[in-house]
C-alpha cells in the first residue's frame, strides 16, 4: 500500500501543491506575525545611492577634464573653472 499511497502523493497537480502550501502558509501566519527587520534601512540605501552618483559625477568631471581635456584633475573644483565650461556651452 505504501507504493499507492506514494504514487498519488506524485500524481498530485503543481496546482494542488500549491494550494496545500497556501494552506499551510495562512495556517502559519495566522499564529504568529512575521515582521521582517532590514538590515539596511530604506532611507540609508537612498542616501548611499546619492553618494555614489555624487562620487562618480565628480570622479566622471574629473577624468573629462583632466585625462580628455587638457587641465588640471583638482581645476575641476574651482568656481573659475565651471563658469568658463557653462560661459563655452551657452556660447552661439
Amino acid at each position: 500500500m505504501t507504493l499507492n499511497s506514494s504514487s498519488q502523493e506524485m500524481t498530485k497537480t503543481r496546482e494542488q501543491v500549491k494550494e496545500e502550501r497556501k494552506q499551510n502558509q495562512e495556517e502559519s501566519t495566522s499564529s504568529e506575525v512575521k515582521v521582517r527587520v532590514r538590515l539596511f534601512p530604506v532611507w540609508l540605501r537612498v542616501i548611499v545611492i546619492i553618494l555614489c552618483m555624487a562620487i562618480s559625477i565628480m570622479v566622471g568631471a574629473i577624468i573629462g577634464y583632466s585625462i580628455m581635456g587638457d587641465g588640471k584633475a583638482m581645476d575641476i573644483f574651482q568656481l573659475e573653472t565651471w563658469t568658463h565650461i557653462m560661459d563655452l556651452v551657452n556660447e552661439k
